[in-house]
């Protein structure tokens, strides 16, 4: 990293599976300006913009990385082969999906230490999203037709809400009023009330629907389609396709800027990251990254 250089935010961060490191780009110029550790095979990642927060498959461990030092200073203990990482919205607490064990793990951020391990009915979960206020996880698994609510505070999941086949990226509105959900094998996002606890509108989106990124706004859902090689955007006033924007190849998990206006999507078979332009909806760049791009976190 150059010196300083990561308190200039916002910077995107993006995970290299093979590489097995962290690319970092600066979004004020769209290039790769330096990389840090990813561990042997990082996957999910998050942040509090001090640190990172990686998943690290071989180790079954979430390793966190310091961004101003670029060196990693800890590594937990997580189960095996753990993937999707989110952090709540108070910085307090981490939550990684461990596919072996069918659970979700939460993390002490300040004291780094495991919390709870908190079984769920989906196998081998991918995505532990918070909703907004904290008060919620909701969790996508590869073996699934549902995703399962876990109550924080009570450590344990409280119910299940039926959507399609293979559930994976999870985006909720900035009041947490609705959680859309991408489910990969019948290319389908689903809209759901999370008073009510059910969906409320089924989106065709493109062929294997992945990740999900809500506009900070909540005004949209960006879909990312892994076998077309585009993002679907949805409008969340009507749940219609305002837009289809072609990309790199399987395209994955996905972070947008804090003011919206750019969209940054990790392209797993490019080695690459598409940059959108979400005022004029188009693709303004492709970024060589590492090798297998997982996602992208952006602070």
């Amino acid at each position: 990293m150059l010196p300083g250089v990561a308190f200039a935010a916002p910077f995107a961060y993006v995970p290299n599976e093979k590489s097995a490191s962290i690319s970092v780009i600066d979004t004020a110029t769209d290039m790769v300006v330096g990389t840090l550790p990813g561990g042997q095979r990082p996957r999910g990642i998050a942040t509090d913009g001090k640190q990172l927060y990686v998943s690290e498959a071989p180790t079954s461990s979430l390793i966190v990385v310091d961004i101003a030092s670029g060196k990693q200073v800890k590594s937990i203990p997580l189960g095996e082969s753990p993937e999707g990482v989110s952090v709540s919205a108070d910085h307090k607490l981490i939550a990684a999906a461990v596919e072996e064990s069918n659970s979700v793990v939460l993390i002490d951020t300040a004291k780094r230490r495991q919390l709870a391990d908190i079984k769920v009915q989906g196998k081998n979960p991918e995505h532990a999203v918070f909703s907004p206020d904290g008060r919620w996880l909701l969790v996508s698994a590869e073996e699934a037709e549902q995703v399962d609510l876990i109550d924080v505070k009570a450590r344990k999941q409280v119910a299940s809400i039926a959507v399609g086949k293979r559930p994976r990226g999870i985006g909720f509105t900035p009041d947490g009023s609705r959680a859309y959900v991408a489910c990969e094998l019948v290319s389908t996002v689903y809209a759901i009330d999370m008073g009510k606890r059910q969906v409320i509108a089924e989106i065709k989106a493109g062929t294997f629907s992945n990740g999900v990124t809500m506009a900070p706004d909540g005004s949209r859902a960006y879909v990312s389609n892994g076998k077309d090689g585009t993002v679907s955007v949805i409008r969340t006033t009507d749940n219609q396709i305002e837009a289809t924007i072609p990309v790199g190849k399987r395209p994955w998990n996905m972070a947008i800027t804090p003011d919206g206006s750019k969209l940054y999507v990790a392209n797993g078979r490019s080695n690459s990251v598409s940059v959108i332009d979400t005022s004029r909806l188009e693709m303004i760049k492709e970024i060589s990254v590492g090798e297998l791009p997982w996602g992208v976190v952006i602070h």
